[in-house]
C-alpha cells in the first residue's frame, strides 16, 4: 500500500502566499491600469462582463466558444467585491498567479524529496523571471490559472490524495477545457500502474468527475448554440485545420523549441540531460508521472490549438523549471552558479529583448508596447467624428470603452486583415479614416524569403499584409500620424476629401 504523506495545511502557507502576492502585485504596479490586450478585449472580458452584469454563463457580447466559465466567474466575483475596473481584474489574476507560484514551490519540494540543496526556491525564481509567466500573470486569460490548478492537481496526486486531486481537476476543467488531459492521465496511471496487492484501483473512478463536468458544459453549449464547441469557425480552426500532418509537425517543433531552447531554456535542457543518469530521483515514480503529464499536455495543446500560442504551454512550466532546478544539483558548485546565472539572465533579458523571428507580443513585455501605442492611436482617431476602418483588436479598442482605451465609443468598420485582396475592395470607396498596424515583428526578414513564403502560403493561406505606406498610396490617403517602437508600427490614415476641420471632435 502506498503511504499517504502528511497533508499540507493551507493555513500554514497563508503568510507565504501573502508575501508572494504582495511582491507580484508590486512588480506589476505600473501595468495595473493597462488597457485590455487582444484576446482579453475580444473574448474574455466581454464574457466576464456578461456574467457580471446579466449572470450569463454563455456570453452574448462575444462569440461563444468551448472555453468554460471558470475564469470569467472569478473575475465577476472580484468585480462584485472590489468594483468593476481594470485594476480589479488585474489584481484578481495576479492573486491566482501568486497561488500558482506557491503551488509550484510545494510541487518542486515534492519532486525533489531526498535531494540536496533547495531546488524549490530556484524553480519558483525561474518561473517568476520567465517572460511568458510575467506577462500572462496579469492577463484575464485562461492559461495561467490552468497552470496553477494543473500544478495543484499533480502535487495532490503525488501525495496520493486522489479525491482532493480529482476535485482540483474538476476546477481545472472549469478553467480550461484542455485541462481534461490531467484527470485522464491520473486515472490511467492508477488503472495500469503495477501497485502493491490490496491497493484500491477504484480511486481511478474519482477522475471521472472532472470529465463529467466538462461533458455537462459541452452539452450546455450544444443546447444553447447548436455547436459542441460553441461555434463552427472555432471548431474548424482549433480542432480540424490543426490535423494537417505538416501543420501538426510544425506546431510540435515550435512547442519543443520554446520548452527546451528558447528564452535561455537550452541551458536548463543541457543541465537536465547531464543530470539524467547522475540523479536517480529524475527516473523515480514522481518524475515519471510529472513527465507523462507534461508530454500529454504538450501534445494536447499542439493538436487542439490553431494559433499555436506559447501561453498554452504555461501548465508545463512548473514541471520544466522544477526539473531544471533539480538538475542543477548534479553540477559542480562553480558550474552550477554559472549555469543558473546564465539561465536567469537569459530569462530576464527575454522580458525586454524580442527574438529575431515573429512571435506573439504577449510572450514578453512587447504587449505593453502594443497596448500603449494602440491607446495613442485610439486618442488620435477619436479627434475625428468619422468611423475608423481597421482590424481586430483595434476595433474593440475603439468601440468598447470598457477595454480602457477611450472614454466613449467610437464607430468602427472592421476588416479581416490588411492583405491586398482586402484593401483592393476598398479602392472604389476609400474609408474616411484607417488605422493600419503590423501584427508581427520580423527583424531578420524571415518571412521575406521565398521558401518561408511558399510554406506559409501552402499550409496557412498566408499573404503578406500591405504596409501603411502602400495602403495610403493605393487608397490616396494621407498618413496623419505614425507610431513606431521596438520594431512595431501603427499609423493613422486620413482621407482629406472626407475629413475637414469641421469634422474634428476637438482640437
Amino acid at each position: 500500500m502506498l503511504p499517504v504523506r502528511r497533508r499540507v495545511r493551507p493555513q500554514s502557507y497563508l503568510l507565504i502566499f501573502g508575501i508572494v502576492a504582495f511582491f507580484l502585485v508590486m512588480a506589476h504596479g505600473p501595468l495595473l491600469q493597462l488597457p485590455y490586450y487582444w484576446d482579453e478585449a475580444g473574448q474574455f472580458i466581454p464574457a466576464a462582463s456578461d456574467l457580471y452584469h446579466k449572470g450569463a454563463l454563455i456570453p452574448y457580447s462575444a462569440i461563444p466558444n468551448v472555453h468554460p466559465p471558470g475564469v470569467m466567474a472569478w473575475l465577476a466575483l472580484a468585480w462584485h467585491i472590489a468594483g468593476y475596473s481594470i485594476v480589479t481584474a488585474r489584481v484578481a489574476m495576479l492573486l491566482i498567479a501568486a497561488f500558482g507560484l506557491l503551488v509550484t514551490f510545494l510541487l518542486s519540494i515534492e519532486l525533489s524529496r531526498g535531494s540536496a540543496g533547495t531546488p524549490a526556491f530556484l524553480a519558483v525564481t525561474l518561473l517568476f523571471l520567465c517572460p511568458l509567466f510575467y506577462a500572462q500573470s496579469m492577463m484575464a486569460l485562461l492559461d495561467m490559472p490552468a497552470m496553477a490548478f494543473t500544478a495543484l492537481a499533480l502535487l495532490l496526486f503525488l501525495q496520493n490524495r486522489f479525491r482532493a486531486c480529482a476535485i482540483a481537476c474538476a476546477v481545472l476543467v472549469l478553467v480550461k477545457e484542455t485541462g481534461v488531459i490531467a484527470p485522464l492521465v491520473f486515472g490511467a496511471w492508477l488503472l495500469f500502474e503495477r501497485r502493491a496487492p490490496g491497493d484500491d484501483r477504484r480511486d481511478a473512478l474519482w477522475f471521472l468527475l472532472p470529465v463529467g463536468l466538462l461533458a455537462v458544459w459541452l452539452c450546455a453549449l450544444r443546447h444553447f448554440t447548436g455547436h459542441w464547441f460553441g461555434n463552427e469557425s472555432f471548431t474548424q480552426y482549433n480542432a480540424v485545420d490543426t490535423l494537417d500532418p505538416v501543420r501538426l509537425l510544425f506546431a510540435l517543433l515550435r512547442r519543443v523549441y520554446y520548452l527546451f531552447i528558447g528564452s535561455g531554456h537550452i541551458i536548463g535542457t543541457a543541465m537536465f540531460v547531464y543530470a539524467w543518469k547522475r540523479i536517480p530521483l529524475l527516473r523515480d515514480r514522481p518524475w515519471r508521472i510529472a513527465l507523462t503529464l507534461a508530454a500529454a499536455q504538450t501534445l494536447t495543446v499542439t493538436i487542439l490549438g490553431g494559433a499555436v500560442l506559447e501561453r498554452y504551454l504555461l501548465p508545463v512550466l512548473p514541471i520544466l523549471y522544477s526539473g531544471f532546478a533539480l538538475a542543477a544539483g548534479a553540477l559542480t558548485l562553480t558550474m552550477r552558479r554559472i549555469a543558473i546565472g546564465a539561465l536567469a539572465a537569459a530569462l530576464i533579458a527575454a522580458n525586454f529583448v524580442n527574438p529575431p523571428y515573429p512571435f506573439p507580443f504577449e510572450n514578453n513585455l512587447m504587449f505593453v508596447t502594443f497596448t500603449n501605442i494602440a491607446r495613442q492611436a485610439a486618442f488620435a482617431a477619436d479627434t475625428y467624428s468619422q468611423p475608423v476602418t481597421t482590424t481586430f483588436p483595434m476595433t474593440t479598442a475603439l468601440s468598447q470603452p470598457r477595454n480602457g482605451y477611450l472614454m466613449l465609443r467610437h464607430r468602427t468598420h472592421e476588416i479581416p486583415d490588411f492583405r491586398p485582396a482586402t484593401i483592393d475592395a476598398l479602392v472604389a470607396h476609400p474609408p474616411p479614416l484607417m488605422i493600419v498596424y503590423s501584427t508581427e515583428i520580423d527583424p531578420w526578414g524571415l518571412r521575406g524569403s521565398k521558401l518561408c513564403q511558399w510554406f506559409l502560403t501552402r499550409y496557412y493561406n498566408w499573404q503578406r499584409p500591405m504596409s501603411a505606406l502602400e495602403i495610403s498610396q493605393l487608397l490616396k490617403m494621407r498618413i496623419a500620424r505614425e507610431w513606431e517602437s521596438r520594431g512595431f508600427s501603427m499609423a493613422l490614415l486620413v482621407n482629406d476629401e472626407m475629413n475637414g476641420p469641421a469634422l474634428l471632435r476637438r482640437p
